[in-house]
């Protein structure tokens, strides 16, 4: 007879998923704990003291919030071109056949398989090609390009798990291809477009080498960290910004993984 009690794991096991864990989230520790010092020039451990003055600071600072908004408008774009184009390649390739369709999906999804700086030297390449200027939507390009991949992974998932037959069923009961998409495709795939959008929006809002490539002058809020970088008295406000990047981009992360979670159960 199985026992009702899950068998415990073994030590070498629990010990190397500490080390996991360790390894991937003591760095962002660090961040944390050096938002709150008082010196601004040395990272000594332990820290001198704790204080609260560099998110004043960072509270003032008009080219912070400049860079902020840009990045929000950039990967709010770049979701919404994400939700229309990668939903629309993932019914293409699920519910129809046709001559290279298996070269189209290695073409969607290879975005995301690329090293970023190859992506972005080809990207700017194009666009000198083309002869257009850096602005906010070249920016949007850029970060378009492997945001629809997570939108159509997602979509594409949850449409093969989704049976033909209700489509069919409303075909044949006189809706047209809008009516069938609204009332039978929307409702089944919305938390896999839930799900896709949020990532794709924390993948846009925190890109750095894509966006060296295709931004010019301007600056998102990754670059305005990574410029800061480089002043060394702005290192404590850097990880004061650092630290609320971390926890703006877990919650969407987060419920993703927990829409994708739900999408898996039977």
């Amino acid at each position: 007879m199985r026992s009702e009690h899950p068998e415990r794991a073994p030590r070498g096991l629990v010990a190397a998923a500490l080390g996991v864990l360790a390894f991937l989230h003591l760095p962002m520790a660090v961040v944390a704990l050096y938002a709150f010092t008082t010196d601004d020039a040395t990272l000594g451990f332990p820290p001198p003291g704790l204080t609260l003055r560099w998110f004043a600071e960072a509270w003032q600072r008009v080219d912070l919030w400049r860079a902020l908004a840009l990045s929000v408008r950039v990967a709010s774009v770049s979701t919404a071109v994400a939700l229309l184009l990668g939903t629309l390649a993932a019914l293409a390739v699920t519910r129809a056949r046709f001559f290279g369709r298996e070269a189209l999906t290695l073409l969607v999804i290879l975005p995301i398989a690329l090293p970023g700086i190859v992506t972005g030297i080809a990207l700017r390449s194009a666009m000198s090609i083309a002869g257009l200027g850096f602005s906010f939507w070249t920016i949007v390009a850029g970060h378009a390009t492997f945001c629809i991949v997570t939108v159509y992974n997602n979509v594409a998932a949850r449409l093969r798990r989704t049976g033909g037959s209700q489509i069919e069923a409303s075909m044949d009961l006189g809706a047209d291809a809008f009516q069938t998409f609204r009332r039978v495709v929307l409702p089944s795939i919305a938390s896999a477009l839930l799900a896709g959008g949020m990532l794709a929006f924390s993948l846009s809002f925190d890109e750095v080498i894509v966006t060296t490539f295709t931004a010019g002058q301007q600056a998102t809020l990754p670059i305005w960290i990574l410029d800061q970088l480089a002043r060394p008295r702005d290192r404590p406000v850097t990880n004061v910004i650092a630290l609320l990047v971390i926890a703006a981009t877990a919650v969407p992360i987060l419920l993703a993984h927990r829409l994708s979670s739900r999408q898996d159960e039977p």
